[in-house]
């Protein structure tokens, strides 16, 4: 429910300015305790939407989570229905181009600004991992028009069954490719008053491999489902002019992107938890704590 409001589209109008404010009028409420909590919590949501934990910056628009949904509804929607190979790795490249982006942007932010070589790095891997995935993607229907393969079922196995699964895939692969680097080099980890403790690289490792799972889940179930649910209205006859279905099939994807979404962002805490016995020793010896925490990104 929480990232279900994080994510109102509303909350992209608002201004730097006015997030900046917001983000300093929670700190102030924080020490006087003046302000009604209910305020607090809205507050608390336009921050959560806008600004990078680790390291305060505001996101761009387009890449924060309200501002997620339109793009990646739009490529979902044209990969979905293209019947070519070269139009489907065109389309597959820019969804992963987008969504590769949006993972770099809203990943951990341990490894800093001034390590250029640490940049650099993602920006090479990202790249190679949207080239790739874009042509595994697009693999499936070059062969089938290459080999003139035009059977049922045939049609069936590329067209509908394997889309959700290699999403799925390439859009786990594409992360842990680009924020491959926070499992190379570790991720801060903070007690619970949120000092930090040390830089773990099994944090790092947990951190990217969750995030990967949810994106895995996000896209698989949004290319799956729909193609369920248009099987069962076309077998029930629940649309009777053949002209209806596109627009039909347009709003259910649309409707299970929507859904999916909040569910994605809310499998794992996006402030993660990793037991004393997961960490490296060399962290521990400087505390008696049980439990750290950490900024899994989204």
């Amino acid at each position: 429910l929480l990232w279900a409001d994080a994510l109102d589209p509303l909350l992209l109008l608002k201004s730097s300015n006015e997030i900046k404010r917001t983000r300093l009028l929670i700190q102030v409420n924080e020490k006087t305790l003046s302000e009604p909590l209910q305020k607090n919590q809205v507050f608390w949501t336009a921050v959560k939407s806008s600004v990078h934990p680790d390291t305060d910056k505001i996101i761009p628009v387009l890449f924060r989570p309200p501002g997620r949904f339109p793009p990646v509804k739009f490529c979902v929607i044209v990969a979905s229905v293209q019947s070519q190979a070269r139009h489907s790795l065109f389309w597959q490249f820019v969804f992963h181009t987008y969504t590769t982006a949006f993972t770099l942007v809203n990943g951990n932010g341990t490894p800093k600004a001034e390590e250029y070589s640490v940049q650099q790095k993602q920006l090479v891997l990202g790249l190679g991992a949207v080239s790739y995935s874009a042509c595994i993607g697009a693999l499936p229907l070059a062969f089938m028009h290459r080999y003139a393969l035009k059977s049922s079922l045939t049609q069936l196995v590329v067209k509908k069954l394997l889309p959700a699964p290699l999403f799925g895939l390439t859009s786990a692969f594409t992360v842990a490719m680009v924020r491959s680097p926070e499992f190379d080099n570790g991720i801060e980890v903070m007690d619970r008053n949120g000092r930090v403790i040390g830089v773990s690289k099994k944090a790092g490792e947990k951190a990217v491999m969750e995030t990967a799972l949810s994106r895995a889940v996000l896209f698989g179930t949004t290319f799956f489902l729909p193609e369920v649910l248009m099987y069962c209205v076309q077998r029930a006859r629940l649309v009777k002019n053949p002209r209806a279905l596109a627009p039909v099939r347009m709003f259910v994807i649309m409707s299970v992107l929507a859904g999916m979404l909040p569910v994605s962002f809310s499998m794992f805490p996006q402030c993660g938890e990793i037991k004393r016995a997961d960490l490296e020793p060399e962290i521990l010896s400087s505390t008696e704590e049980t439990e750290f925490f950490y900024n899994r990104g989204i």
